[in-house]
């Protein structure tokens, strides 16, 4: 650790609000590096992570977690260095005293892109099961969009104002990431 970075405990960082008063994650946020523990409505750590542009794993983990970030603690530094922001992370989680659900077993639904198919309704499996690539391709798509279609009233419904753009791409295999 260098001498200038000097690790903050979480009691001492002021919890903030996940979303402004507009509906949007802070964009001064936007390339920051850092660490940040995201915090449920009842103020409950969910998550400690780090990030060379904490603004874009922020909103990652509202599409994937909205009914969870709520609040949050955020520690940045000036320059990338992995190990130091390890050590704050770790630093962090020793202090909570429990591991939170997103960095435990819960650790994929916070980090990795959604998963679509286990929403495929008997009659789409069997559809699926049955057709040919190029439409069980379409049919994933679908899917995808159904269940996106699902997460943006959900953020509606939380007051999310930001545009939320989903990679077509990854719809084409029943996923669903921020582009």
């Amino acid at each position: 650790m260098t001498a200038e970075t000097e690790i903050k405990t979480l009691a001492d960082l002021e919890f903030i609000p996940y979303l402004d008063d507009e509906g949007k994650i802070n964009p001064e946020l936007e390339k920051k590096i850092g660490v940040y523990a995201i915090f449920d409505s009842e103020k409950t750590l969910k998550l400690v992570s780090y990030s060379r542009d904490i603004y874009t794993s922020l909103k990652q983990h509202l599409v994937r977690q909205p009914n969870r970030c709520y609040w949050l603690k955020i520690q940045t530094i000036d320059r990338p260095s992995r190990s130091i922001l390890a050590e704050i992370q770790q630093s962090w989680l020793e202090e909570n005293g429990t591991i939170p659900v997103g960095n435990s077993h819960q650790k994929t639904a916070w980090n990795d892109a959604i998963d679509a198919t286990p929403t495929m309704t008997d009659a789409e499996k069997q559809a699926y099961d049955q057709g040919d690539p190029l439409s069980q391709t379409k049919l994933l798509k679908n899917i995808a969009r159904r269940v996106e279609a699902e997460i943006k009233e959900t953020l509606s419904a939380r007051g999310v104002t930001m545009e939320i753009r989903f990679n077509p791409k990854l719809k084409e295999q029943g996923r669903l990431d921020l582009k």
